[in-house]
């Protein structure tokens, strides 16, 4: 079960639009293709409102409603009229799950806290909504408490609950705890379905969920990315990878799916995934030291099972201080330039002095650095003369731009002058460029990602990088970047070096 939508949710300045939730909710059960979803909290505002009624909606239409879950409270009739009224199915209802917070939250006894938990339950099943219970602070409960938890098992096991739900709600546990704890419950209630619900205080929610799988629960929830409150939710990704690769278990869940719907919640979001993320960090597939590469061109021998191809991804070879003769020749033949083995090692030796002085190093600054190196004339397709770009507060952003296009170097060229709007300075830049590369028969690559790093400091006046990763029209990706005490010129000047490069690429063909 996929709650990315709910306690993904949770994180601190998250919050989806209706139509995002539902574009979410869309992916996660049509592509992704988890088992369900929950979607909200009962009650929690009209946006959240809104959002579930969109998803139950579309959910009707497309068989779906079974599938799309809510977090709901021990409250008799609010939560179940509040579920019903929007044509809800399915309610997680959240109880306590520890004594320490039925006594200090709540302040019941165990018999009061169970006889409510019934009637919102018996409520719940008169109007048509199906049953889930969570057993909130439940590890804590274990540790302090097992006999309350045991109490309200033992009294619930014949009430109308199709899933029993343990979450680790403050992430305190380690795999071993969990694995016997969880052991311990399947023994003794063997015909009930438990789900375990990870938190990652300490790092180890998708261990504790791998564990608990192997304990014997029937199902997981997770998060896209591993959203959540605090330090957030056993990942979604990693978990599927560690059931697939680990426990050799089948799930249905579409691999291939996953970095798409990462990448949908990172731009929704706003929070970037981490380089080192597993499975969807931009640099997981990347290898850096020189020996790696190596050994990769002379016979694969640093790969692993998570292969890059199983996330629709591909292994890139960086360059820098650590780089060797292996991860230059990768480089060189995804842009398609041959050099002798002397150029190579000039051209290794500039790199690495290049990484010593901490600069990026893109596939995108091979030609320059070749160029600069070999003293060879440098192949300018494309060459900005002018660029005017005004922003303001009270009208669209507009960029005027003249570009000498040559068709090859002994051409003169023609200069290409045109004017755009757009949403934000490089926007109409774009807008623009879009105008002039048609005129040519050019066609622009997809922008992927966009990324400014501004030295610490406050200086006002500092050097601005750039770096914007793009998709061409073989699904290729590649990088380029541009430094300029302007952000916008920054990103300017590494579009001029994207131009460039698909020019190059195109006079191969």
């Amino acid at each position: 079960m996929d709650t990315t939508l709910r306690d993904g949710e949770q994180m601190k300045g998250v919050g989806y639009s209706p139509s995002e939730k539902l574009s979410l909710a869309r992916i996660l059960l049509e592509e992704v293709k988890v088992d369900r979803v929950e979607v909200a909290s009962a009650k929690a505002s009209e946006g959240e409102e809104q959002s579930v009624a969109n998803i139950i909606k579309w959910a009707e239409k497309a068989n779906q409603t079974e599938r799309i879950e809510v977090l709901s409270f021990v409250d008799y009739t609010e939560s179940v009229d509040w579920l019903n009224n929007l044509g809800g199915k399915v309610m997680n209802l959240l109880t306590k799950g520890s004594l320490n917070h039925l006594t200090k939250q709540l302040k019941k006894t165990k018999q009061q806290h169970l006889e409510d938990i019934k009637k919102t339950i018996r409520y719940a099943q008169q109007k048509g909504v199906n049953c889930n219970i969570y057993f909130e602070d439940w590890s804590n409960g274990m540790l302090s408490s097992p006999d309350y938890f045991y109490f309200l098992v033992d009294n619930l096991q014949q009430e109308a609950i199709k899933r029993f739900m343990l979450p680790d709600t403050l992430g305190i546990l380690y795999p071993f705890q969990v694995f016997r704890l969880i052991k311990e419950i399947v023994s003794k209630y063997p015909t009930l379905h438990f789900d375990f619900h990870a938190h990652n205080d300490y790092g180890l929610a998708t261990a504790n969920t791998l564990a608990a799988v192997e304990a014997g629960v029937k199902g997981v929830h997770c998060t896209v990315n591993g959203m959540g409150e605090r330090a957030g939710n056993a990942p979604l990704e990693e978990v599927v990878v560690g059931l697939h690769d680990f426990l050799k278990a089948e799930t249905g869940i579409e691999e291939k799916q996953l970095l798409y719907a990462s990448k949908t919640v990172e731009s929704f979001t706003g929070y970037r995934v981490a380089f080192n993320k597993p499975i969807s960090g931009s640099n997981v597939f990347t290898q850096t030291a020189g020996i790696h590469a190596d050994g990769d061109r002379k016979g694969n021998l640093y790969a692993n099972p998570l292969l890059p191809e199983r996330f629709r991804r591909k292994r890139e070879y960086s360059l820098g201080k650590l780089s060797g003769k292996s991860n230059l020749e990768f480089n060189l033949e995804a842009i398609g330039i041959k050099l002798s083995p002397e150029q190579k090692k000039l051209v290794l030796q500039r790199i690495v002095e290049l990484g010593d002085k901490k600069e990026i190093i893109t596939e995108g600054d091979l030609p320059y650095i070749i160029s600069d190196i070999l003293e060879t004339p440098r192949k300018e397709f494309f060459s900005l003369r002018s660029c005017n770009i005004i922003s303001s507060t009270a009208l669209k952003s507009t960029a005027i731009i003249k570009l000498l296009f040559r068709e090859d170097e002994k051409d003169k060229g023609i200069e290409l002058e045109e004017v755009a709007q757009g949403n934000g300075g490089y926007d109409a830049f774009m807008n623009v460029l879009k105008k002039i590369t048609k005129k040519v028969n050019y066609s622009l690559p997809t922008l992927l990602d966009y990324t400014v790093t501004i030295p610490p400091g406050g200086k006002t006046d500092a050097l601005v990088q750039c770096v914007i990763t793009w998709e061409d029209e073989d699904k290729r990706t590649f990088i380029t970047k541009g430094v300029n005490p302007d952000q916008v010129l920054a990103a300017v000047e590494a579009t001029e070096k994207m131009l460039n490069l698909i020019a190059m690429q195109k006079e191969k063909i």
